[in-house]
Formats: C-alpha cells, structure tokens, sequence
C-alpha cells in the first residue's frame, strides 16, 4: 500500500488525538517519534512516568499506551488514511510499544471507527455521582461488542456481580490507603489549582467521597490535613462493565487498551459518562478475584459508566509536530504550549 504524505497540520492532529487517552492518574507514560523514510510513527513507553507501587509490572501503563494507539487510529481514519499498526515490532526494544504507518486506503473504504474522532475530545473521566438511571441495553452492547472487536472482553454483571466487584474494588483501595509509599505514590500525581503541570490531576478535579459508603471512588489526598473532600451520594444502584483479555502478556495489555478506548469513545458517543477503577487490579489476590469462576479471565480495569456530570478535562502536554526529515528523535510531548483534553 502506497504511503501518503504527511504535513506538519496532519502531525499535530495525529499526535493531539493520541495524547487525549486516558492515563493512571495522568501520567501520561508515553512518548512519539517519526521516521523520517517512511512516516511511521513509533509510541514508546516513558519509564520516567511509571508508577512502580501500584504498577511494578507496567501493565497499566500498556494498556494506556494501548488506548493513545487507538486513538492515533481513530484519528488516522478521520483524515482518510488506513493505519497499519505492530505491536511489539522490536524485541531488542521493549520501550517500543507499537508502530502505527499511515497508508492511503484501498478501494476508498476507510475503518469504520473514524466516526469516534469528534468523542475522542468529549471523552473524560467523571468522578462524580451518577443519576442512577440505567444506560439502554443497546448502548452498553454496543460497547461490549467495541470492546470484543479489538480482542478484549467486557463483562457487565447484574446487581449481585455488580456489588462482588465493588467490594474487591473497596478493599484494594482501603489497603492502598494504609499503604504509606502506594498513598505517597498517588499525592504526588495531584496538582494544586493555579499551576500549569502539563501532568497529574487537577486538585478540583478529584469529585467527592461516597456519603454511602457504597462507591469505592479512589482518595487521592488520604489524610491530609486541609485537603477534605466533600461528600455526596452516589448512585445506588452502579452500572460497572469488568475488561478482561484471555491471556495475559504484554500484547494482551496493549490490546486492552484499545479496547478499553474504543468502549470509552463509544459511550462518549452516547452521552454516557464514565470513570475507572482500578484500585483492586493493583493486588494480585485481588486482581485474581475480580476474574470470578471465569477460565482464563484477567481482569485489567472495572469501568463504572452512567448518566451524571462531564467530569471535565484534565492536563495535557501538547506535542510538537515534526515532518519527516526534519527530526527522526522521539518527543516526549512536553512544550511551553499546553492542551487539556
């Protein structure tokens, strides 16, 4: 397939969609380059963003690799070229993730999941309460088939499955809070108001605790002094689907990242709000629970979806764009000129 030519404007679009993926509490754990020959441009994990306490294996940070290769597609077939991706292309380079070559599209037929571009800068992260009203039966199999179609699972379990997870889910995060260098781990990602950190979570950004007790939303301030959250009640009855692959290797992860971006983007789509949870993935005893009697089931994140409140964007570091041939390095994205997404 013939290559096309990419300009400065395509470069930016491309690179300004990618970086729009949901991240662990925003780091932001990846980097982007070009070749210069052919156009190709490569994503490569930033070890300096991991977080080793509560993801020593980067599993996390795969699958937000895994949701910005998505969103590079989505934005490649908006601008009507074919994405060509490989995962792991170099195995005597593990920090390179995937290759994404643009290619002109055969017989006119461009990938059906360039309809998403307008979601991919809607879709945020809400971590307020929801109404409680359910998501129609269309839409959440709208996203468990967007999720299938990338070579993930998505499970959405009724009112008793529903409250096993959420219980896991609240006692990972009850040992995360007892944890002191897990707990230091996540202040350290929280940026106060007025500063211009093109990484972390806005302190207004953080949403309130449960006054029920029932939600099990992630506290990034722990006990500090001064820093209380507000409490409001949550939805009674929580809607969450459980992403899961077959196997478990580092290609798995990257696939769960796409798939966990194209549901996402799905349910932007719709109106529907959604926020992660991810607190019981970061145990392994508890991460093995969330998987329940199913055969060769790793679960990667529980996605808890609804109607309620924009969660609003957050930081991000906006990419500089390059052409091929005027620089074949790798750009971490970070520049005095600043996105939110």
């Amino acid at each position: 397939m013939r290559t096309p030519e990419v300009d400065a404007t395509a470069v930016e679009s491309l690179l300004h969609a990618a970086v729009a993926a949901p991240s662990m509490h925003n780091t932001q754990p990846w980097r982007f380059g070009m070749e210069a020959d052919t156009g190709a441009i490569h994503v490569r994990a930033d070890r300096a963003r991991r977080l080793p306490h509560c993801d020593p294996q980067l599993r996390a940070q795969h699958l937000s690799v895994g949701a910005a290769v998505f969103n590079l597609r989505v934005a490649a077939a908006h601008l009507g070229w074919e994405p060509d991706v490989r995962l792991l292309p170099d195995p005597g380079d593990p920090d390179l993730l995937a290759t994404v070559r643009l290619t002109v599209a055969t017989g006119g037929t461009l990938p059906s999941y360039g309809d998403l571009y307008d979601a991919v800068a809607r879709r945020h992260t809400s971590r307020m309460p929801f109404t409680g009203r359910p998501v129609p039966d269309h839409i959440v199999a709208e996203m468990l088939t967007a999720a299938r179609t990338e070579g993930g699972h998505l499970d959405v379990p009724g009112v008793v499955g529903t409250r096993a997870l959420l219980r896991l889910t609240a006692l990972g995060e009850a040992r995360n809070a007892a944890d002191p260098d897990r707990a230091a781990e996540a202040r350290h990602w929280i940026t106060p108001p007025n500063t211009r950190a093109p990484y972390g979570i806005p302190l207004t950004s953080l949403g309130p605790r449960d006054l029920g007790r029932r939600m099990p939303m992630r506290d990034f301030t722990g006990p500090l002094p001064g820093l209380p959250l507000p409490a409001l009640r949550f939805e009674r009855h929580a809607q969450v689907g459980l992403l899961w692959t077959a196997h478990d290797r580092p290609a798995d992860w990257l696939r769960a990242g796409q798939a966990l971006e194209r549901a996402l983007l799905v349910a932007t789509r719709h109106g529907v709000r959604t926020s992660m949870l991810h607190q019981a993935m970061e145990w392994p005893d508890l991460r093995a629970a969330m998987s329940g009697t199913r055969q060769r089931c790793h679960p990667h994140l529980l996605i808890r979806f609804g109607y309620g409140p924009d969660g609003g964007p957050t930081p991000r570091a906006s990419t500089p764009a390059r052409l091929p041939g005027q620089a074949t390095g790798v750009h971490d994205g970070v520049t005095s000129e600043q996105a939110t997404r």
